[in-house]
């Protein structure tokens, strides 16, 4: 039975693989790709204007879109988040709480279930710090399994360290929950897009204790929480273990405080530390209103972590070194926000988006809706994996199609996200980090990742439909 339960799952990634790796471009010719895509269909199906070229038409609301400056502030917010908890996670502290961890383990069994289930609390708080964190982690297992003599499946552990990316959208780094709780965010989004009527029943903002806290979230991470560890302890159990052959992990940042050519003032403590625990004083002043009412957004997010890494790096200059590594890591989505914006401008200011929604309505139910929500936010995280850029593209679709139909906004919301962070499971743009750290390939993981993708969408389902 295990043979078999084994079997099939990687016969099905060998195919998945193959298709990935011959058809699949980067993620940024896909970004090319959907935009020609879009001019084309808003060509077609949308009205072309009274006077002047409906391609002249389509190019400006193109560029207008590239270039609102509401996303780029957007964007930016998006690219700290990953960056400041790539950051954290290369803190010494964070080292040494990982070296610890990685002396509990004694087996498969247990390591997949410490790994997956520490990458998923990390992963709710910041999905870039659960990112790089799940991916040390499984790494640091293998070399405690090398070390010590005890066989593991390496393969299996390093699929537990990339789950956390499966729960990360409902946790208190979604981009779509830090977004609608920004004040007036909403009607940002959605200003020139359907009946104004619709737009004016909209909230100021929608705050946390109605998204990533509210009782239904809670109660599906909680479960997740329970579940994929245990799935991965039976998967333990029944999977092949062998030895494992690693060089001792390094990350490229090493902390250097006597180095002869940084100043004096970037080597200091005292002005490191001092200057991390200013912020993070300013931050309790700022926002203890905001805190007590679970009103999170992505500034106040980027703040508490900009204080907290310089405080557990301890000085400026160990603090720009771990800077500099960690910006290499998102500079592969950087770019590719513009033109998501790009895309999101056509189809707001063309009209599509009211058309698309006016289809989701007309086959959708109250009920039904967050479903499809669902699986449309999980087919379209393939093509496009950035969350951020999602949100652009979808949330406008989503946000009138709840409105027509009457489904309140923070399920609909809340559908897109768990969506949007399945299929993370299937599509391994994400995994790249954790692939270059643990040496493995994604064809080694996918069997693992594709049963957990499996058993979230369950839950996930079972919530929409339940609550």
């Amino acid at each position: 039975m295990g043979g078999i339960f084994y079997f099939y799952p990687m016969n099905i990634t060998k195919h998945i693989e193959t298709v990935f790796n011959k058809y699949l471009p980067s993620p940024f010719a896909i970004a090319i790709l959907l935009t020609l895509t879009t001019i084309v269909l808003a060509y077609f199906f949308t009205a072309p204007p009274a006077e002047g070229s409906h391609v002249v038409e389509i190019l400006s609301f193109w560029e207008k879109g590239i270039w609102n400056n509401a996303l780029l502030v957007f964007a930016y917010q998006m690219m700290l988040i990953l960056v400041l908890g790539h950051i954290l996670v290369l803190s010494p502290p964070m080292s040494r709480l990982i070296a610890k961890l990685t002396n509990l383990v004694n087996s498969t069994s247990s390591a997949v279930v410490l790994v997956s289930a520490t990458t998923l609390m990390v992963s709710f708080f910041n999905w870039g710090l659960g990112l790089i964190f799940g991916a040390i982690m499984a790494r640091k297992v293998g070399e405690a399994a090398q070390k010590r003599g005890f066989k593991i499946n390496y393969p299996l552990v390093g699929a537990s360290g990339y789950v956390g990316f499966m729960g990360w959208h409902g946790g208190m780094s979604g981009s779509a929950p830090l977004k609608v709780g920004e004040s007036g965010h909403l009607k940002s989004l959605m200003a020139g897009v359907g009946d104004a009527s619709l737009v004016q029943q909209l909230p100021d903002a929608i705050g946390f204790d109605q998204t990533v806290f509210s009782a239904t979230n809670l109660v599906l991470f909680a479960v997740l929480l329970l579940l994929v560890p245990l799935a991965l302890y039976l998967l333990g159990k029944r999977g092949a273990e062998t030895s494992v052959q690693l060089p001792t992990y390094h990350s490229s940042y090493q902390t250097d405080d006597a180095a002869d050519d940084v100043g004096k003032i970037d080597r200091s403590k005292i002005v490191g530390v001092g200057f991390g625990l200013v912020i993070l004083v300013a931050f309790l002043f700022q926002y203890v209103k905001n805190l007590g009412e679970l009103r999170i957004t992505p500034n106040m997010l980027n703040f508490f972590m900009l204080g907290l890494a310089l405080v557990l790096h301890g000085n400026f200059s160990n603090f720009l070194k771990a800077v500099q590594e960690a910006i290499s890591g998102a500079s592969g989505i950087l770019i590719q926000f513009p033109l998501y914006f790009g895309i999101m401008g056509i189809m707001r200011d063309s009209g599509m988006v009211v058309q698309i929604s006016d289809f989701f309505v007309s086959i959708a139910t109250e009920t039904t809706l967050p479903i499809f929500t669902f699986f449309s936010a999980g087919l379209v995280n393939i093509f496009v994996p950035s969350g951020g850029g999602q949100w652009a593209i979808q949330g406008p679709i989503v946000i009138e199609s709840a409105l027509k139909l009457g489904v309140p906004l923070p399920k609909a919301i809340m559908a897109l996200a768990y969506g949007d962070q399945i299929t993370n499971m299937l599509q391994p743009f994400w995994a790249l980090p954790l692939l270059g750290i643990t040496k493995l390939k994604a064809k080694q993981i996918l069997p693992y990742t594709l049963l957990i993708m499996v058993l979230g969408m369950a839950i996930f389902l079972i919530g929409l439909l339940l609550f």
